[in-house]
């Protein structure tokens, strides 16, 4: 008697909605800044910090976009490369 080859199903859960979150902690100048879009939320940081990681999350969404994938459908991995790929230096 054989037997049927069992599909196995991933311990991962199905991409659902995601989404960026970056917080600044170096602010000591009593500006509250938050920045929003429809994937992320920039919240605190100086000025220079919350720049910084705006422009980060505008360029990491712009490439994901020339590859071709929806945030929620990347890798933990290849996002950590995008996102150090498009930190300003």
């Amino acid at each position: 008697m054989s037997k049927k080859p069992v599909k196995r199903t991933s311990s991962k859960n199905p991409p659902g909605p995601a989404a960026l979150l970056g917080v600044g902690l170096d602010n000591d100048d009593g500006h509250k800044r938050i920045t929003q879009g429809e994937q992320f939320a920039i919240v605190g940081g100086s000025e220079e910090t919350h720049e910084r990681m705006t422009e980060t999350v505008v360029k990491t969404f712009e490439e994901l976009k020339l590859r071709g994938k929806h945030l929620s459908q990347v890798e933990r991995a290849e996002l950590a490369e995008i996102i150090h790929k498009s930190t300003p230096r």
